[in-house]
């Protein structure tokens, strides 16, 4: 072989060689690029699954004091409601004692009787009396359906139930949000998986479009967090 042929023999080997370099160093460099977007993604969904963790159970806890609050106000709605049941009773039996007594002629006794209303119910029975109801048949059938009557007790039991059921209605809400959150989580846990299954693969268009898709689940899981409300 001739020194020419040597020496063009040495350099298409170099230049080989040189190529080899460069196509290895070329892959080594996408490899490193796509390690590091994967390295990003991944920490991106352990702040925002940490995240929609701290949400969901914020929720959770305002979920969880709306009912006790709702609980707490039903039973005092109840109560106000039992105490308004027993003065209601408290005052027909009183008036039906005095009717007996105004109708035997008793004066003295439907006096004392008339004096024992309770203040609410005495101001609608002064009313009724007007009314005539002894002898007029078109009379109310009695004080409690007079426009005077009013009963803040019954009132306030009202008020009371009403607000139980708004908490109540804030807890279930609380608790949707709380759910929401959780939903997060498990579509974050989704880009974890397809994350490592990419992870597996030598072959770089599959990592790309694993990580593609992975991109694709955390850019929608950031657009649905901007729209939940925050405990």
């Amino acid at each position: 072989m001739s020194e020419a042929n040597f020496n063009a023999e040495i350099a298409k080997h170099l230049s080989e060689h040189g190529e080899h370099k460069e196509a290895e160093a070329k892959s080594r460099g996408h490899r490193e690029r796509i390690e590091i977007l994967e390295a990003i993604l991944l920490a991106l969904v352990a702040v925002v699954t940490a995240w929609s963790g701290y949400q969901a159970a914020r929720w959770d806890g305002v979920s969880a004091k709306d009912y006790a609050t709702s609980s707490r106000l039903r039973a005092e709605g109840n109560a106000q409601q039992l105490t308004s049941n027993q003065t209601l009773i408290y005052n027909t039996g009183t008036l039906n004692t005095w009717i007996m007594a105004t109708t035997q002629h008793n004066a003295q006794a439907a006096r004392i009787l008339a004096q024992r209303f309770t203040p609410n119910y005495d101001l609608a029975f002064k009313a009724w009396l007007k009314t005539n109801p002894l002898s007029n048949p078109l009379a109310p059938a009695g004080p409690r359906f007079m426009p005077e009557y009013k009963d803040p007790i019954a009132a306030q039991a009202t008020k009371l139930n009403d607000q139980a059921s708004e908490a109540f209605t804030g807890g279930v809400e609380s608790r949707d949000r709380a759910e929401h959150y959780v939903r997060i989580t498990v579509l974050l846990a989704a880009v974890l998986f397809l994350i490592a299954i990419g992870q597996r693969f030598e072959f770089r268009a599959v990592r790309i479009s694993m990580l593609s898709v992975a991109g694709i689940f955390i850019v929608y899981t950031f657009l649905v967090l901007l729209t939940y409300p925050r405990a």
